[in-house]
């Protein structure tokens, strides 16, 4: 299997590895469940962690406040958040009078488990308004402390932003794929995330709504990638999705709130590898 930690790679983005926080994106076909494992993932970060813990959605058709258990159903950015830029500059900066971490304390949504529910990519009226998201959303990832939030990413379907660059502020990327056609056409080419300028330092293949070891076995063998967790398709998932809720609040000990859980691990654990100092020479 291809190892895409491999030493090619550029060296990690975790800055001061002892102090910086875990950024990790989603991304995914659209439908591929990357919203619910993500959102899951966030509120089962937090539970770990002291800092607290941004949920960040970029994607227009948002499905992360759901799984998060957030109750809005939009959080737009007021539309003074976002001025015009300088001449020369960005079209669209955010206010001057906010540093990055003040817009993510006004404007994010408090959530379950301490988590912050921030909401890029809304369309509501004309299309000027999504650009203006779009920029503050650059803007406010590129400044957030990375000492004080730990980031969870949930990107829109397919491909074109991921591969346009919309995950650049992660460490590391999970690919969600399902064992479908499709899902692992999609998967084939995020992969390829591997390749670009600003590439994370770690992709993980995360197989979603698996029946049975074949399904994992199959999506491994198409992209040629080891599975870091394989999260069963889940009955209870859909019926708490039909009351709009939470599953880590429907099920808290359900198979998917349990791969997930395993996939938390796994990440953490990363980090922590980052984070031990150099032994000593004796």
């Amino acid at each position: 299997m291809m190892d895409l930690t491999a030493n090619s790679a550029p060296e990690p983005n975790l800055h001061d590895p002892s102090g910086h926080h875990v950024r990790v994106a989603f991304v995914g076909k659209g439908g591929s469940g990357k919203s619910t494992i993500s959102g899951t993932f966030a509120r089962l970060l937090a539970r770990r962690v002291d800092d607290p813990v941004v949920a960040l959605d970029s994607d227009p058709m948002p499905g992360m406040p759901y799984a998060l258990g957030v109750p809005v159903d939009d959080n737009p950015i007021p539309e003074d958040a976002v001025i015009e830029g300088p001449e020369g500059g960005p079209s669209w900066i955010v206010n001057p009078v906010l540093t990055a971490d003040e817009f993510v304390e006004r404007y994010a949504a408090p959530g379950p488990d301490g988590v912050r529910y921030l909401q890029f990519g809304n369309l509501w009226g004309h299309i000027v308004t999504l650009r203006q998201a779009q920029f503050a959303w650059s803007q406010v990832v590129r400044e957030m402390s990375p000492e004080r939030w730990h980031l969870v990413g949930d990107l829109p379907g397919g491909t074109r932003q991921a591969m346009a660059g919309w995950a650049r502020y992660a460490d590391m990327v999970c690919v969600v794929v399902e064992p479908t056609a499709k899902s692992l056409h999609s998967a084939c080419r995020l992969l390829n995330l591997k390749k670009a300028d600003w590439r994370p330092s770690h992709l993980l293949a995360v197989a979603n709504k698996i029946d049975t070891d074949a399904d994992v076995e199959a999506i491994e063998a198409r992209l040629q990638v080891d599975v870091a967790v394989a999260v069963p398709r889940d009955a209870t998932v859909l019926a708490a999705d039909r009351q709009g809720q939470a599953p880590v609040d429907a099920d808290p000990g359900g198979r998917l709130v349990e791969a997930v859980n395993h996939l938390v691990d796994q990440v953490v654990d990363i980090y922590a590898q980052h984070r031990k100092p150099p032994e000593a020479v004796t």
